[in-house]
């Protein structure tokens, strides 16, 4: 194993993701093959890291393992040498299973031999910026540039994306100039709601008559009154499906009387996880349809089961729903009910609607049960059975309290209670029998008189079983509603595979910032409003709805671009010593912590003799198109009023630049500089976290997409450490989760592993989308 983990580092891959690998058989054997392969073909003993990465996302999308060496071969021969190039490989060996593999055909489909040159992308670009020219002036920075990008993209089908997006952000500033006040207001969206129609029956739809979208609409507008078509406190019968007894009316009336119409929602999750970004949704539907309706909303916690419940969840999710702007009416547990809920099915049994059952838990697991034997079992029998259930007298799994109804899903009698003998952490050793969730949770709606049960469609196939036991009990009757789950893609929120990710050492704990779990967000830097907003973007939707990551990155721009203070940083230092400054220089310079608005404050940083830019703003040769510092060419130095030029390269043993000498001229004096680049003088040293999509492929729990499973899809660069970055000294004394600006480069928040010494930055988002982005 240790020949094998050596062979995986030696490609780039961290030690962690190397041992990780090998856990994974087929994935492991076949990265070990096209390592070898690789190393055959180029005749190198060592294969450098782009390659490696090459053949380690080949080797975990590869599904016709015949084609590695093929594969290989080709990117051992740097025939395949781009991402985009790979992706039309699998893709062309895909749809061409014969053998063998036409040469020709497999290199015209993969660019092969296609060399873009920088001049072609600044023709290309500029192609496109002459064809959208009138319309870029009018309407300036609020432009669609991703047009640009896309016509630009499809006239060079193999450009880098990031070589494309460079040359259309340069000339789209070369054009336009600098953004103004104007450009950096947000552009007004018209007002408009989409009405989707679905048939209750037909669809299932849990809104009767029609889901709305968040396209234009705050959350409040969209929950509030008829907006839902939801039905009226009191008015409980009006709603399809819902069962009328003859004390229905009398039930409904002392409902009103304790809660004077007033609407009551409740969000009732199992205090057994962390919460993740699809309960944001289930957060702001059960909180703000209460709100937005003046109405109240309850947190219960579903604490039914002793065995996965930890005190820290109970803690974690009371605080996410105030982090996320709500406070619970009340806090309530469904074990306050414990003796209620066990008085209610002695009585469930009197009436002759359960009984007690001896099969095992095994024999009722899945939806063809057979019927019990004891269903039919006198009342009094049953009675006495439940009482020796409650006082211990029993074994766990033995025995079961059964209801007497069939569910909409076709699975016969639920169970009611089973046996643990698990201390709970509320009621200690007091109970050794516990409800389960399709006899608990209508229930508990009962007992808080709740007028709006609101969950997800899964549970869609419990509501008339919801109906028949409040009903079965006389008891208030509330509605079940349902609504579309929010899922995302190139992520997974199931807690058992987030344990999984955890244990492997592939995330370092639940609030990992590459997890979609809502303490992994905030600790990102996520807004708690940007969430909330993206649930209204997402809308109130009747069907599942799977959305892009970076719609939610869209979100968290929004609030950021208006509540970060920006400050100057760089992330690869590069030195440069300005000669014709004396040794004592030290001027103090004050930056804009909003430019767009001035107003909102500014800081101060000091100017000498020494400064650093970022290692990416110097290219020692110059290429067509590059507007930033070379030999050849001055660049300006963001709100310094300086112009620099190069007059001396220095270099270490290796080559490898290290220094700059240069010489300034006062902005005002000098020739308008192509860019402006940020810089830093006498710094604060930070460690930076750079993270991109944990997962390599949209679904990586769907096996047709991935079939080694959702661990062989790592994205072995999700996260990048920069322990040496640079920012200006006002950063100091930042608190845990304040959130900045790096101007030019994104946004970025202090990470709570910070301390005095040292602060860490965890990068939120970028500034713009990135199209080239795995």
């Amino acid at each position: 194993m240790e020949d094998t983990l050596t062979l995986f580092t030696s490609i780039g891959l961290s030690e962690q993701r190397a041992k990780e690998t090998l856990k994974n058989e087929a994935l492991s054997s076949s990265l070990k093959d096209a390592i070898i392969q690789a190393r055959r073909d180029c005749g190198a003993e060592a294969v450098a890291k782009p390659m490696g990465t090459l053949l380690y996302t080949m080797a975990s999308r590869l599904k016709d393992p015949k084609r590695l060496p093929f594969l290989s071969a080709s990117i051992a021969q740097s025939k395949i040498s781009t991402e985009l190039q790979l992706a039309a490989a699998l893709d062309f060996l895909k749809s061409h299973p014969q053998d063998p593999v036409n040469q020709k055909e497999f290199e015209e489909a993969c660019g092969v031999g296609v060399i873009i040159t920088p001049e072609q992308i600044e023709d290309a670009v500029e192609t496109v910026i002459k064809k959208y020219r009138e319309q870029l002036i009018k309407e300036r920075y609020h432009f669609n540039m991703g047009l640009l990008m896309g016509e630009a993209r499809t006239a060079l089908k193999w450009a880098e994306g990031k070589g494309i997006k460079n040359e259309v952000d340069m000339q789209v500033l070369h054009l336009l100039g600098p953004k103004t006040e104007a450009d950096l207001e947000k552009k007004s969206k018209p007002q408009k709601v989409k009405a989707t129609v679905n048939d209750a029956k037909q669809e299932g739809a849990a809104v009767n008559g029609q889901g709305v979208t968040g396209e234009g609409m705050s959350l409040m507008e969209q929950l509030r009154g008829e907006a839902l078509k939801f039905h009226k406190p009191g008015e409980n019968y009006t709603t399809e499906g819902y069962v009328v007894t003859p004390n229905t009316m009398s039930l409904l009336k002392k409902h009103m009387e304790e809660t004077g119409g007033q609407i009551r929602t409740r969000f009732p999750p199992e205090p057994n996880g962390i919460l993740h970004i699809g309960h944001a949704k289930a957060i702001n539907f059960n909180f703000g349809y209460a709100k937005a309706n003046n109405g109240i909303c309850f947190l219960r916690y579903d604490d039914t089961n002793p065995e996965k419940e930890e005190e820290k969840y109970f803690t974690a999710i009371k605080e996410m729903v105030e982090w996320l702007g709500y406070k619970p009416y009340a806090v309530t547990h469904a074990s306050d009910n414990f003796q209620k809920l066990y008085d209610l099915a002695v009585d469930l049994v009197r009436r002759g609607h359960a009984y007690v059952c001896h099969q095992k838990v095994e024999e009722l697991k899945g939806h063809n049960v057979p019927p019990s034997p004891w269903r039919e079992r006198p009342i009094e029998e049953s009675l006495v059975l439940f009482e020796r259930m409650k006082k211990g007298l029993f074994a766990e799994g033995d025995v079961t309290l059964r209801m007497k109804m069939v569910m909409e899903d076709g699975k016969l009698d639920p169970v009611a209670y089973r046996i643990k003998y698990t201390p709970h952490h509320r009621s200690g050793d007091e109970w050794c029998i516990y409800p389960t969730y399709d006899y608990t949770h209508c229930l508990c709606d009962a007992i808080e008189n709740i007028t709006h049960s609101l969950c997800t469609k899964e549970f869609q196939s419990r509501r008339s079983s919801y109906f028949w036991l409040c009903n079965a009990l006389d008891l208030y009757c509330p509605v079940q509603w349902e609504y579309g789950r929010l899922n995302l893609t190139y992520t997974v929120v199931s807690k058992r595979k987030i344990i999984k990710l955890v244990d492997s050492g592939v995330v370092r704990d639940w609030d990992d910032p590459r997890l979609f779990t809502l303490t992994a967000l905030r600790r990102r830097g996520f807004p708690p409003e940007a969430i909330n907003n993206f649930c209204a973007r997402v809308g109130v939707t009747v069907s599942q709805t799977t959305t892009e990551p970076h719609l939610l990155d869209a979100c968290v721009r929004d609030v950021l671009n208006d509540t970060a203070p920006r400050v100057m940083a760089v992330l690869e230092p590069l030195k440069i010593t300005i000669t014709n400054l004396p040794e004592s220089t030290k001027s103090d310079v004050r930056v804009p912590n909003f430019p767009a608005d001035e107003a909102k404050g500014s800081h101060l940083v000091s100017f000498t003799r020494v400064i650093y830019i970022e290692q990416s703003d110097f290219r020692e040769v110059m290429e067509k198109g590059y507007k930033r510092l070379t030999p050849e060419q001055p660049v300006g130095l963001r709100h310094a009023g300086y112009v620099i030029s190069v007059h001396k390269v220095i270099k270490d043993a290796q080559g490898k630049v290290i220094e700059l000498e240069a010489t300034c001229l006062s902005s005002e004096t000098a020739e308008k500089p192509k860019a402006f680049v940020q810089w830093v003088s006498q710094p604060l040293v930070c460690e930076v976290r750079l993270y991109e999509r944990l997962f390599l492929h949209k679904h990586p729990e769907d096996p047709s997409e991935v079939p080694n499973g959702f661990l062989s899809d790592i994205n072995p660069n999700s996260m990048q450490i920069l322990p040496g970055a640079f920012v200006d000294i006002s950063v100091k004394g930042a608190k845990v989760l304040d959130r900045f600006q790096f101007e030019r480069v994104g946004y970025f928040s202090v990470d709570p592993e910070s301390t005095e010494d040292k602060l860490i930055f965890n990068r939120t988002v970028t500034l713009k989308e990135d199209s080239g982005k795995i």
